[in-house]
């Protein structure tokens, strides 16, 4: 039949609800008629592969006459290569939807591939690291002097220079600790990254902080100040060696006794822990009297007068006992407790010599010594000596410094810890005339913290290399 025209479309009744029209290359017209008025569906008929069939091409006047034909000629054209228009378009279909998942996957990848570092430290802040003060220190921190020189780097190209740029600025500020601070953060988060994806694929060349040497960018004179630390290892290690140096010489037979290497005097033992757990001085523990400790209550009071003063200012310092610090400070009062004195001398009249335990810790790593034999009356080996050496001596400070540094690492805040370690503080005479809160409850979490971290360390056995050596 001739072809369908707008006009007839347009002329159609519902009383022609169900006619059907055909025109010449297979256009198929079915007049419908419903509440929505008067429709005509076309459709395609062909015949493929000997069974005739039709495909659905819309209706009118949704789609248009000239577009429903257009849509007509399509279809005949796949006809006649021997393919069916309603599959062929599914076909097509597909591949469009794996095209766009291929393109989707791929802007995947390199978004991936270009991951940043601030991207990196995003999912750290949120997912990997909880400092007790919410990370509020290491955000600014690291808006302050990281993110703004690295933070747009991808990580697949960070290298060890753009850690020293990040390093130098700071120490062009003439902050020596701050540098160490911000290398132990920089690394942590990266170590953290290793272990992850994407992260750990994005750094398959190394860790570029563990190409960082610190001490090369410090000011000599804060080398000098020491910067060891006791690794879980060594404290372990430690604890490994006073255990072994007390089997050995019980197992001595009594005549050599004399000639063998001593154990450690249980109250330097009980010292070496208290410093590591409560972060005092030594001398201030070494002056401790039984007097300022409640093992009841479990706290510590140190005077004013037996603290290490700042230009001329001291204060007293209330130290809160965690579990395994008092475990120590139990033990010590089953050993001194007929004195005054935690840590008495000889005729128990007075405490001892504040240099007392450095010194005994020094004697038992002759090694680092410019001595060309023993002084009198003191030990000479290297019963004390950690890590074959290899990290350098020890020292009771030392001690201090490892148990504020774990401290960091479990969250708490360098406010806190400073208080832990009774630092002077400073602010304006005002704000501390008026301000006077203890800090009870955070300095005793802190401890708690710093405490089950310490037995947690000793409880997991004992090292080989302390086993033979």
């Amino acid at each position: 039949m001739a072809k369908l025209t707008i006009k007839q479309l347009e002329a159609f009744t519902a009383e022609d609800h169900g006619k059907v029209f055909r025109e010449d290359g297979g256009l198929v017209a079915e007049v419908r008629a419903g509440v929505r008025g008067v429709t005509v569906q076309f459709s395609y008929e062909f015949k493929l592969d000997g069974s005739r069939t039709r495909k659905r091409l819309g209706s009118w006047p949704k789609k248009s006459l000239a577009q429903i034909r257009s849509e007509r000629d399509e279809a005949r054209t796949l006809v006649t290569k021997g393919l069916h228009p309603t599959l062929a378009a599914k076909a097509a279909r597909i591949e469009a939807q794996a095209a766009i998942v291929a393109t989707i996957a791929e802007a995947e990848r390199e978004a991936a591939e270009n991951k940043t570092v601030a991207d990196l430290f995003d999912e750290w802040i949120s997912d990997g690291v909880s400092r007790q003060d919410g990370n509020a220190e290491l955000i600014r921190s690291f808006k302050k002097d990281v993110l703004p020189l690295i933070g747009k780097k991808p990580l697949r190209s960070l290298t060890e220079k753009d850690l020293l740029t990040v390093l130098r600025s700071v120490k062009a500020r003439g902050l020596n600790r701050t540098v160490v601070i911000r290398s132990k953060d920089i690394g942590q988060m990266l170590r953290w990254g290793e272990k992850r994806k994407p992260w750990r694929t994005l750094m398959a060349d190394g860790n570029p902080a563990d190409l960082i040497d610190v001490s090369k960018l410090l000011d000599h004179d804060y080398e000098e100040q020491r910067d060891r630390l006791l690794s879980p290892d060594e404290i372990r290690e430690l604890r490994n060696i006073f255990e072994r140096l007390e089997r050995d010489y019980e197992a001595l037979p009594a005549g050599q006794k004399y000639s063998g290497i001593r154990p450690v005097n249980l109250r330097v033992q009980c010292a070496v822990w208290i410093c590591l757990s409560t972060l005092c001085r030594i001398g201030e523990l070494l002056k401790s009297e039984w007097r300022h400790v409640d093992l009841d209550r479990g706290t510590w009071f140190i005077p004013a007068e037996a603290t290490k003063g700042h230009k001329g200012k001291r204060q007293d310092h209330h130290v809160f006992l965690s579990a395994f610090a008092l475990k120590q400070f139990k033990q010590l009062h089953k050993e001194t407790s007929g004195t005054p004195f935690c840590f008495p001398s000889k005729d128990g009249e007075n405490h001892v010599d504040t240099k007392t335990v450095s010194k005994l810790i020094g004697d038992r790593q002759c090694r680092f010594k410019n001595r060309s034999k023993p002084l009198a009356g003191r030990h000479h080996d290297d019963s004390l000596v950690l890590s074959n050496g290899t990290k350098g001596e020890w020292t009771p400070h030392d001690l201090r410094r490892t148990g504020a540094t774990m401290m960091q690492e479990l969250g708490v805040t360098l406010e806190i810890i400073d208080r832990c370690q009774n630092h002077l503080l400073g602010g304006s005479k005002v704000r501390r005339h008026y301000l006077h809160h203890d800090y009870a409850k955070e300095k005793t979490e802190a401890w708690r913290l710093l405490g089950e971290k310490l037995s947690l360390i000793l409880a997991n056995g004992a090292l080989g290399t302390a086993q033979t050596r």
